[in-house]
């Protein structure tokens, strides 16, 4: 990684046809606004971070943040049949038609990421 890359960070995160970050949502109380948030650069880094945190799908709200705008996506693009975290590379099969054009087998246009995650 040259110096530029490390100060400009990533390519893949100035295409405005990707999320810039993805966001999960877990309501802190039942009848209540508050969450607690986590984050990453990858949707599959963010759901191994779950897993690893032990929080289930159920309850979980994961958000694709762009630019201008956020949106949320439909849980069964990376959970599976029976309400499970789906993983690489079932996951990366799923989010194909979603991210067209970015995800080719077993490589994929957010490759130049962190999987890392951040969170409360």
């Amino acid at each position: 990684m040259s110096l530029l890359d490390k100060i400009l960070g990533p390519k893949s995160k100035y295409d405005g046809s990707l999320p810039y970050v993805y966001e999960a949502r877990i309501r802190m109380f039942e009848e209540g606004d508050e969450y607690k948030s986590y984050f990453s650069d990858t949707v599959c880094g963010l759901i191994e971070h779950l897993h690893r945190q032990r929080i289930d799908p159920d309850g979980v709200t994961i958000f694709e943040v762009y630019q201008e705008q956020e949106a949320p996506i439909d849980s069964r693009l990376f959970t599976t049949a029976d309400r499970q975290w789906m993983f690489k590379p079932d996951i990366c099969r799923a989010f194909e038609q979603h991210y067209p054009g970015h995800i080719h087998g077993r490589d994929c246009s957010f490759k130049d990421r962190d999987r890392g995650a951040t969170g409360p």
